[in-house]
């Protein structure tokens, strides 16, 4: 399977500390990585630098054979990646139905076509009852849904996931991994998500890549990883749900 993002060397520090360090890995097409380890392990910062928040100190990133590190966010938007973030801020003024659609925009042409989209991925994300509802007033688990709607609607070919399933009860969590299953096997949408929930990442991720002090210390399948002496160790005293 051919890689759809090459992450080569990268590396950021700021004032001096070095938060990643030449770090490297890829996603295939239409496959679901996980980024996972300790708070503070670099995995944001990895998140930011693909997404174009700032551009790594070295090292490349490439979507498609095409070099991304210098490009700003709403560029990297366009070239076709997608994020969520893990505090999640919709427009409160908005309806959920209108914060949808500010991302469907950048593909649509017209206001009219951009409803449509829109409520179409409502309809995956059980939000379409929601829809003209204020986004002000959704509960946690539905703001996370809403979250990632917004990413969709941009018509990403990665969507970049950081922490939905946090604060979700497991019933939740299992809801969303249905929602992300059903997008990566019947939309051939490729996923990379940052998650500390571990029934999440045991579900969802085909491959995992461990990050322990800016560095990657273990990568695999996740039956393998979660067994790594390395991984255990990084991981004590880590509240991870199983």
């Amino acid at each position: 399977m051919s890689a759809l993002l090459e992450v080569r060397g990268i590396s950021k520090s700021f004032r001096g500390l070095r938060a990643v360090a030449a770090a490297s890995f890829d996603v295939p097409e239409r496959g679901v990585v996980a980024l996972i380890g300790p708070n503070g392990a670099g995995k944001t910062t990895c998140f930011n630098m693909i997404a174009g928040v700032f551009a790594p100190d070295s090292g490349t990133i490439a979507l498609r054979n095409s070099f991304i590190q210098e490009l700003r966010p709403d560029q990297v938007c366009a070239a076709g990646i997608g994020r969520t973030f893990q505090i999640v801020k919709p427009f409160a003024g908005l309806s959920v139905l209108d914060n949808v659609m500010v991302g469907a925009l950048l593909r649509e042409q017209s206001v009219s076509a951009a409803r449509g989209f829109s409520l179409s991925i409502l309809e995956k994300l059980k939000l379409a009852t929601k829809a003209n509802l204020p986004a002000a007033s959704l509960t946690l688990p539905d703001r996370k849904r809403l979250e990632v709607a917004r990413a969709l609607a941009t018509r990403p070919r990665l969507l970049l996931l950081d922490e939905v399933m946090a604060g979700l009860r497991p019933t939740e969590c299992d809801e969303m991994v249905a929602v992300f299953r059903e997008l990566n096997r019947a939309d051939g949408l490729t996923i990379l998500l940052i998650e500390h929930v571990m029934r999440a990442v045991m579900a969802l991720a085909q491959q995992v890549v461990v990050l322990h002090h800016g560095e990657i210390i273990a990568r695999g399948a996740p039956a393998e990883v979660v067994r790594d002496p390395a991984v255990l160790e990084c991981y004590l005293g880590e509240e991870t749900e199983l």
